[in-house]
C-alpha cells in the first residue's frame, strides 16, 4: 500500500494565496503555473488562478423560480405519457420542465437556457411524445453534439414511449451507415442524430429535413465550440418554413445568436440558469509537488472512503490510455472512453460505469457534456480543461438531481 499524502489545498476569500489545508500535512508549492490561451468569454487564465476551482458546497436553499406544477399530473398530458413518467420515477418537475412543457405542448418555439443536469432532456421529450401520440403523422428530429448524448436521449425516449407504439431511432458516427439508412426508411417518429452522421445521411438522400415538423437542437453551445456551426447553419437552411423549433443551450454567444435568428420564430425563452455551477458541488484543488508524484497522489485519493464512483478527465486520448493502463496495474476497476474507441466499446464501458461494475471512468471531454450518470461521487480533472466552460461541464457530471458531489482539480 502506498503511503498516503495529503494534497488538497484550500483558498480563502477568493485570493490567490494559500491558506491552511483542509487536511494536516506538508505541502510543496508548485514552481510555476502554465499560462492558458483564452480570448473573450474564456479569457480567464485557469492554471494561474486556482481559486476558480475552489468553492464550498452550499447547504442553503436554491434560488430557482417557484415551481408552478407540483406534479406531472397537473400537465395536460395523455395518460400513457403520465404512466411512463411515473414508471420512470419522476414525481415533481424540475424548473426547466415546469416552464418548458406547456409552451411546447402549445406548439410554441422555445429557447431553453439551463445548466447541465437540470432535466432538460425530459423537458422536451415529454411534450413532443405527447404530441406524436395524438398525431402520429408528426416527425421529430433531435440533433445532439456527441454520440454519448445522442444515445442518452434515445434511451430516455425509449422509457417515455414504453407501450405507446412510438418508434425512436438514433443515427450516430461510428456505427454502420447502411443499417442506419434502413432505419431512416422506416420513418421513425423520433430520430436522434449527431451532426456529422446527419449530414452524411442528408447527402445520401436517406433523410429529408422537410419531413420533420419538430426540430430540436440540444447543447448548441457545444456544437459551436467543437466546430459544427456550419453544419447547424446548413441544417437550418433545409428546414421547412412551417415547423416547431426547440433550442437548448447553456449559453448564448454571438455565433449562437446568429443561428437563433434563422431558427426560431416568436420564441418563448425559458431560463433557469442561475450560476455557472450548482451549489451542491464541493470544488477544490489538489496540489502536486512534481509531475512524477501525480499518479501516486491520484492513487491515494482513489483508495479513500467515499470515492465510490469517480469520473476522471484527461485532455488527450493518449493520456487517457496511459492512465488507464497505470490504474489497472494498480488494481483499480477502471474503463476509458475517447474518440479512438469504437462506438460499441464506448457504450459498453459507459454502461459498466453506470451499473457500478467499474469504479472509475476515464474520459476526454467527449464525455463532459450532457451525460446523465447517477451517483457520480467525484469528478477529478487530472488535466486542466482547455476553457472554464469545459470545466463547468466536466464537473456537472456530479452533484446531479440535487445530490451532493465533489470536484477536484490537479494543479
Amino acid at each position: 500500500m502506498l503511503q498516503r499524502h495529503n494534497h488538497i489545498r484550500s483558498f480563502k476569500g477568493g485570493q490567490n494565496r494559500f491558506s491552511q489545508p483542509h487536511i494536516s500535512g506538508s505541502f510543496a508549492k508548485p514552481q510555476y503555473y502554465r499560462r492558458s490561451r483564452f480570448n473573450g468569454q474564456n479569457s480567464r487564465s485557469l492554471s494561474s488562478n486556482p481559486s476558480l476551482f475552489i468553492k464550498k458546497a452550499s447547504t442553503s436553499e436554491t434560488t430557482e423560480a417557484e415551481i408552478i406544477h407540483q406534479s406531472f399530473a397537473e400537465f395536460n398530458l395523455v395518460e400513457a405519457v403520465k404512466t411512463n413518467i411515473k414508471n420512470h420515477g419522476y414525481l415533481i418537475p424540475t424548473p426547466i420542465q415546469d416552464q418548458a412543457i406547456e409552451p411546447i405542448l402549445q406548439d410554441r418555439d422555445l429557447i431553453g437556457l439551463a445548466n447541465t443536469g437540470t432535466g432538460k432532456t425530459a423537458a422536451f421529450l415529454i411534450p413532443v411524445i405527447n404530441k406524436i401520440y395524438q398525431n402520429r403523422d408528426q416527425g421529430v428530429l433531435i440533433i445532439a453534439p456527441t454520440r454519448e448524448l445522442a444515445m442518452q436521449i434515445y434511451e430516455e425516449a425509449q422509457k417515455f414511449t414504453a407501450n405507446m407504439k412510438i418508434y425512436s431511432a438514433v443515427v450516430i458516427g461510428g456505427a454502420n451507415i447502411n443499417k442506419q439508412i434502413q432505419v431512416c426508411k422506416r420513418s421513425p417518429h423520433i430520430l436522434i442524430a449527431t451532426p456529422g452522421r446527419l449530414r452524411d445521411l442528408i447527402q445520401r438522400k436517406a433523410i429529408y429535413l422537410a419531413d420533420y415538423s419538430t426540430f430540436i437542437l440540444d447543447e448548441v453551445d457545444l456544437m459551436v465550440d467543437i466546430g459544427f456551426i456550419n453544419d447547424v447553419k446548413y441544417f437550418v437552411s433545409l428546414l421547412p418554413q412551417s415547423r416547431q423549433s426547440l433550442f437548448f443551450s447553456a449559453t448564448i454567444s454571438p455565433k449562437i445568436q446568429e443561428i437563433l435568428q434563422n431558427f426560431v420564430s416568436n420564441a418563448i425563452t425559458v431560463s433557469v440558469k442561475q450560476q455557472d455551477t450548482v451549489e451542491n458541488i464541493d470544488q477544490d484543488v489538489v496540489m502536486t509537488s512534481s509531475p512524477g508524484k501525480k499518479i501516486d497522489t491520484l492513487h491515494d485519493l482513489l483508495i479513500k472512503d467515499g470515492f465510490d464512483k469517480v469520473l476522471i478527465f484527461n485532455r488527450t486520448k493518449r493520456g487517457v490510455e496511459q492512465l488507464n493502463k497505470e490504474l489497472i496495474s494498480r488494481g483499480f476497476k477502471v474503463g476509458a472512453i475517447h474518440g479512438n474507441k469504437r462506438q460499441s466499446q464506448r457504450q459498453r464501458i459507459l454502461q459498466s460505469f453506470k451499473e457500478n461494475q467499474i469504479q472509475i471512468l476515464l474520459a476526454t471531454d467527449v464525455a463532459s457534456r450532457g451525460l446523465d450518470i447517477d451517483n457520480v461521487t467525484h469528478v477529478i480533472n487530472y488535466d486542466l480543461p482547455e476553457t472554464y466552460d469545459d470545466y463547468i461541464h466536466r464537473i456537472g457530471r456530479t452533484g446531479r438531481a440535487g445530490k451532493a458531489g465533489k470536484a477536484l482539480t490537479f494543479i
